[in-house]
């Protein structure tokens, strides 16, 4: 009789089983050298323009919008496209324009957090400042201070627990945890013994010094604070990577790599990285931005095709997308938050996510049957782990991807991308097997029949 569970049952793999080990280590060590290259999506934008000019060939270009989004394309012979389309933003802490004063004899600067963090989790951690500044005269500063060994760091301080328990122990963690109270330490010397503004003075006295910048400059600065320290390896078998920003360029550097390790399939392959899916695509660099029209009306172009809205919109019609970005792991310390069987799982390979959205599938884009159903052929055919999975339980939180942007194009679209732990943490975990599954995984895609 045969085995009809082994027949019948869908099973989950382990990757590690499944996959040269030593191909997934040195995958994993180049993702380690580009995180630590890349803490902001200008570095990230900047890193896949060197990497697409020291390795295009023929019937390839890039699109860069705004030094923030950037599109990779390859051109093939038939119409409509096949993208990979990530985020290249990730939730930090970002300084206020005008952010500097002084207080209790430090000088500080005043913050404002971008996306979905835990305040906490950033009090009392090594912080590194990536600065983009144009001066009055437009020169631009391109700088970053706290990522080399000898370079001052910098903290937002946490309090005491000795006097915490009214201020922050007895408080539910949202009211514990003021937003204006992140302000990040910079210094504390005064410039003179006068009273008033010396160590702030002090603080810009050095900036001018050193770079040639005054206070009304921080008014046409981004100045972005992120965790200090580089990505490591986790585990006594270091079969897990530990690193700050892994939402989303874990994907973008998954997607990048495959994109350069196929060949020219039947429709034109696109690689697309965004900015701002951490606070809801908004904006001109944004998946809700016309940049996609921008990439269409190009291939159009360069296809000898007229980029009349008909064209662009039969385009459209006749493509497909993976929204790639991460999925939540079950964290087994806080496994009820999960659905068991709708829950995905660390070295278990990439996620399939056919919806994400809150609650009834609000603002989310569920994915056409077919369209799941051809990704889901390719994939075992071309020896990919892959699993299924959904964002939590069913009203537990949720959480979108710019799916529902690509897809409102009329694209085929599907979320497809690994699974992390402490995901929007200043350390995000990522299985090692995971990221060589998604770059497979990626491949796969961008040469599926």
């Amino acid at each position: 009789m045969p085995d009809l569970k082994n027949i019948l049952f869908m099973k989950r793999k382990n990757a590690w089983f499944k996959t040269d080990r030593e191909s997934i280590f040195n995958f994993a060590q180049g993702y380690k050298n580009f995180l630590k290259k890349c803490k902001t999506e200008r570095e990230t934008v900047k890193f896949v323009n060197e990497y697409f000019l020291n390795n295009k060939k023929d019937r390839e270009f890039i699109i860069i919008n705004r030094n923030k989004s950037v599109a990779l394309i390859r051109l093939s012979e038939g119409f409509g496209m096949r993208m990979i389309a990530s985020h290249i933003d990730a939730p930090r802490i970002d300084l206020k324009q005008n952010p500097l004063f002084e207080d209790s004899g430090l000088g500080l600067f005043h913050t404002h957090y971008y996306g979905g963090i835990k305040k906490y989790q950033w009090l009392n951690i090594p912080i590194s400042l990536h600065v983009f500044l144009v001066k009055s005269d437009k020169e631009i500063l391109e700088i970053n201070i706290g990522e080399e060994p000898d370079d001052p760091i910098f903290v937002i301080p946490d309090l005491l627990p000795h006097l915490s328990k009214k201020v922050i122990d007895e408080k539910v963690t949202k009211e514990a945890f003021d937003a204006n109270k992140l302000n990040i330490i910079c210094g504390s010397i005064p410039f003179s013994e006068e009273e008033k503004d010396q160590i702030k003075l002090n603080v810009l006295n050095y900036l001018y010094e050193k770079y040639k910048i005054v206070e009304e400059d921080f008014v046409s600065a981004e100045i972005q604070a992120v965790p200090a320290f580089e990505p490591r390896d986790i585990g006594f078998d270091k079969s897990l990577i530990g690193a700050y920003g892994q939402d989303d360029r874990i994907c973008a550097y998954a997607s990048l790599m495959a994109f350069f390790d196929v060949g020219i399939s039947d429709k034109t392959q696109v690689l697309l990285m965004v900015d701002k899916e951490e606070i809801g695509s908004e904006g001109n660099t944004s998946a809700q931005s016309s940049f996609v029209y921008d990439i269409a009306i190009e291939i159009l172009k360069r296809k000898g095709i007229e980029p009349t809205f008909a064209n662009i919109l039969n385009f459209f019609k006749s493509s497909q997308c993976l929204s790639a970005d991460v999925s939540a792991a079950v964290n087994p310390m806080y496994k009820d938050v999960h659905e068991a069987d709708n829950a995905a799982y660390i070295n278990n390979g990439v996620v399939i996510t056919k919806f994400t959205g809150h609650g009834g599938k609000y603002y989310s884009n569920d994915a056409n049957t077919e369209f799941v159903a051809e990704v889901r052929e390719a994939f075992n055919k071309d020896g990919v782990i892959w699993q299924i999975a959904e964002l939590g339980k069913v009203d537990e939180g949720g959480g979108g991807t710019i799916a529902k942007y690509i897809s409102k194009h009329n694209i085929e679209t599907l979320d497809c991308g690994p699974a992390l732990i402490s995901m929007h943490s200043p350390l995000e975990i990522a299985s090692k097997a995971d990221l060589y599954e998604t770059y497979k995984a990626y491949k796969s895609f961008l040469i599926m029949k």
